[in-house]
């Protein structure tokens, strides 16, 4: 676990969730947030995160989405806690089991879930410069490709159920590569922090079974005006009302 003082307490929606992360360890920024704002969920429904971290996406849909049944998996056991933590002092359910997807504990290989989330580690094996803390190497950098993620996360969903990641976007050939044919109904969201600049994240979502046409929509801006000229907030309305307001991001056109 942990010591508090190797910890910040960080407000999320506009501190509506005060989340505990490490110091020096992974931190959560906007992803996660993103992440859960795009989950097509509905009161009454499971929800799976793979790879949970502190918990924060999981505790953003829940904060959003009431009425939700959320389990995550996190395979190190400090992040596994705090995420135990984050949710209770937040008062929000959520289910943590310390595991790793590759190895999926028997109790979560028993159910399946209409819902399943994830932010997978961005960078791929080998290159690059290992993070100083073993906690932020082992977050970040994938030690199951993207397809296995993939793989993984359909097979705990329910036939209709739906799939959404967060991603770099130099990483969508490999998700797409990824899919399976029993994916489907596939849309890309890019997500790019200003007008005219090349999109950095993408959030792909698919369905277990789905059969309509694959869709790129168009981006979601985060910042508004060419550069950043001064301090303060020059988020767009769009981007404030989710990552501020907790606001949904609709992928499916009003599913």
């Amino acid at each position: 676990m942990f010591p508090d003082d190797t910890l910040t307490c960080d407000g999320f929606l506009g501190g509506t969730l005060r989340i505990w992360q490490p110091k020096a360890g992974y931190r959560a920024a906007m992803d996660p947030v993103l992440l859960a704002a795009a989950v097509p969920a509905r009161a009454g429904e499971t929800v799976l995160e793979l790879g949970c971290g502190a918990g924060v996406a999981s505790l953003c849909l829940a904060r959003r989405v009431a009425g939700l049944g959320i389990a995550g998996i996190e395979r190190q056991a400090e992040y596994a806690d705090l995420a135990r933590r984050n949710a209770s002092e937040n008062g929000l359910a959520f289910d943590v089991t310390e595991g790793d997807i590759a190895r999926m504990p028997a109790a979560l290989r028993a159910l399946s879930f209409d819902q399943v989330i994830a932010n997978p580690p961005y960078f791929p094996k080998g290159g690059g410069t290992p993070a100083r803390d073993c906690g932020r190497e082992a977050a970040q950098r994938e030690d199951l490709s993207l397809a296995e993620w993939l793989r993984v996360g359909l097979k705990r969903l329910r036939p209709g159920g739906w799939l959404t990641l967060i991603q770099s976007a130099d990483r969508l050939p490999d998700l797409l590569a990824g899919l399976g044919p029993g994916a489907g109904s596939t849309v890309v969201l890019p997500i790019v922090p200003r007008d005219g600049r090349p999109a950095g994240r993408v959030i792909l979502q698919t369905r277990k079974g789905g059969r309509a046409a694959f869709r790129l929509l168009a981006p979601l801006v985060i910042h508004s005006g060419a550069e950043h000229l001064k301090d303060g907030d020059d988020q767009t309305p769009e981007s404030r009302a989710i990552l501020r307001d907790g606001s949904a991001l609709d992928l499916q056109g009003g599913r």
